[in-house]
């Protein structure tokens, strides 16, 4: 049996604004095998954000518990959990993936100095991974959309983590960039990583192994 790479059980999570309480997850379960690319989608408001916070480790559940690489991340302290993440896991947001005053090299460089014991994959080959090595000094807000989407995706996968997360890469690039970006996302799947993908982009679903819907903080 192919040991899971996510396995996250029965998550819950509310928020509380006054005398109000919004329900963002109810007991959602979703896992995640080495070599997959999971799609979820569903409208705005339905919890995907929040699913994907508590799968990083960026949020804490109410209830439940996320396991990555066979590590318990929730319900830790966050020293823990920022640790674990580093180690297992490369996140790619649809924009903030880049601090701004770094270069992409030394963004790069930020990312691999949180990891002890593992030999860091030049950046430079990453960089030429994704098609931009010539943009290796280039600071964020000299990038376009794409090269930017593309910088993101080298920071994301400069741990050679075991799982990937991204919300909605894709959002704010062209169809040409887009093709790139799953692509590279299909490749490192090969090699054994899980990738789960928050989009609302029919290319996105249809590159997926498996598509899944949210609504109302659960699975449609």
């Amino acid at each position: 049996m192919t040991a899971l790479v996510l396995s996250a059980h029965s998550l819950y999570r509310f928020f509380r604004a006054g005398e109000e309480e919004t329900l963002a997850l109810q007991g959602v379960t979703l896992e995640a095998e080495p070599g997959e690319i999971v799609a979820v989608t569903g409208p705005s408001g339905s919890g995907k954000t929040t699913l994907l916070n508590c799968l990083a480790g960026l949020d804490e559940p109410d209830g439940g518990t996320v396991r990555v690489a066979g590590e318990r991340i929730s319900h830790r302290a966050e020293r823990e959990r920022s640790a674990l993440r580093s180690r297992h896991i490369g996140v790619l947001f649809q924009s903030k993936n880049l601090v701004d005053h770094l270069s992409v090299r030394d963004n790069i460089a930020l990312v691999q100095r949180l990891v002890r014991g593992r030999r860091p994959v030049p950046a430079e080959d990453l960089l030429d991974q994704v098609g931009i090595r010539d943009r290796a000094g280039a600071l964020p807000r000299q990038l376009s959309g794409g090269e930017a989407a593309r910088a993101g995706l080298a920071v994301a996968l400069a741990n050679a983590p075991a799982l990937v997360l991204a919300d909605e890469p894709t959002g704010e690039v062209d169809g040409e960039t887009e093709r790139r970006v799953l692509a590279l996302l299909r490749e490192r799947a090969s090699t054994g990583t899980a990738v789960v993908v928050i989009s609302h982009s029919r290319a996105v679903a249809a590159a997926a192994d498996r598509v899944l819907r949210m609504r109302d903080g659960r699975w449609v």
